[in-house]
């Protein structure tokens, strides 16, 4: 779609969640290398005099001459220390992207760091303390109800898997499935079924179908570790009531992804199948950080970006470097057992903040585009239209 004048210039939006300590990290008394200042800054292996050790008590599996402390001050667009709550991710996150999906513009939601980090956690959630996912769709749902004198919405979701490079359907039985990209189509994953649901609690249930469907096995860092990038992408038409077919028609997308964890073999203690699952998740996110840095560099954005070197980076093209609001959400242990791992992930978030595009509405579409996306959604696809599954 050309741009024009609602064009934006839209920077990923980055936040940091630190979890709290676990019960193995507070027995082994473990130190806080994490140390958040406000709700915009956090300090990584803060000065000695600055650590907060568990329970008051010195540490014990640290040592303290093999290296200084790096005292690393990091500023993000938000970070949430131990105490945040679901609610308060989702606020500050994922409901100004509602905004942005009813306004017409495609937006993401993934969510990055080691395993055991918290990621599962923040998208997912469980039934006491429902995740981003579950709370994006209840007020999406709500939204819709409260337009529903002036508008009429459709709405349409796929859930699907990215496991050792091969792609998978969560809401259907299917062999893996093919990816390619169309020059006016985008990226497209041929034969992915859509769902429409009828309610947020049909999305819930389609929701609990898929991850029931998800690829998932114990490992040391967490007993049921995803071993696969979920990808939930939500399909919203909307038209106002009083218009033609043909007129004031807005479609757009919403993408929310919980990546699998990024991970060190030693740390894991991975072997034979669970090591070849692990080299297979970190090259996938090894070649999501080559294209993170090659956008985020003023002098290889215009130049090629690696986005065929994973599934997941093909699927993602649209979301990172494309016409999308993007949101990264960097869960981090604060725990020094997880030192490097937390490490990495504060540094893979910071270089994302670099991550520029121009974001441009999809809205009051022409006859011709608006048939071509709505025959996308309903019809290349192959959808399967479903009230439950």
């Amino acid at each position: 779609m050309a741009a024009h004048e609602s064009d934006v210039c839209s920077h990923v939006r980055v936040v940091v969640r630190v979890r709290p300590p676990n019960e193995k990290e507070k027995v082994a008394n473990f130190t806080n290398v994490v140390q958040v200042v406000d709700k915009h800054m956090l300090v990584f292996d803060p000065k000695v005099e600055e650590v907060n050790f568990f329970h008051g008590r010195s540490a014990t599996n640290r040592d303290m001459t093999k290296r200084k402390n790096k005292d690393l001050k990091f500023v993000f667009d938000c970070v949430f220390d131990e105490n945040s709550t679901q609610q308060e991710i989702f606020e500050q996150t994922t409901r100004a992207v509602i905004d942005g999906v009813l306004n017409g513009y495609n937006c993401t939601v993934l969510a990055y760091g080691a395993t055991g980090a918290g990621k599962t956690h923040t998208m997912l959630g469980s039934p006491g303390q429902p995740g981003v996912m579950y709370l994006t769709m209840m007020d999406l749902y709500n939204r819709i109800e409260s337009m529903k004198e002036e508008k009429v919405c459709n709405v349409a979701v796929s859930y699907l898997e990215v496991y050792n490079e091969q792609i998978r359907d969560l809401l259907a039985n299917s062999s893996p499935l093919a990816v390619r990209e169309d020059a006016q189509k985008g990226v497209v994953v041929q034969g992915l079924t859509l769902h429409q649901p009828k309610s947020a609690e049909n999305i819930l249930q389609i929701l609990d179908y898929g991850n029931k469907n998800r690829t998932q096995h114990p490992t040391d860092m967490n007993a049921t570790s995803s071993r696969s990038h979920a990808v939930f992408q939500i399909y919203l038409r909307q038209q106002d009531k009083s218009a033609s077919i043909n007129q004031n028609v807005r479609v757009a997308k919403m993408t929310l992804i919980d990546l699998a964890g990024s991970e060190r073999a030693s740390a894991t203690n991975a072997k034979g199948e669970r090591l070849r699952e692990g080299t297979n998740i970190n090259r996938s996110l090894l070649a999501l950080g080559n294209v993170i840095n090659a956008l985020a560099d003023p002098k290889t954005k215009k130049q090629h970006i690696p986005y065929r070197n994973s599934k997941l980076t093909r699927l993602l093209k649209d979301s990172l470097g494309g016409n999308c609001h993007t949101i990264m959400i960097a869960a981090v242990s604060p725990s020094s057992l997880s030192y490097d791992d937390t490490y990495n992930t504060l540094k893979y978030a910071n270089r994302a903040k670099d991550i520029k595009s121009a974001v441009s509405e999809n809205a009051h579409c022409s006859k011709m585009i608006f048939l071509f996306l709505f025959h996308f959604f309903l019809l290349f696809c192959e959808i399967t239209v479903k009230t439950h599954v």
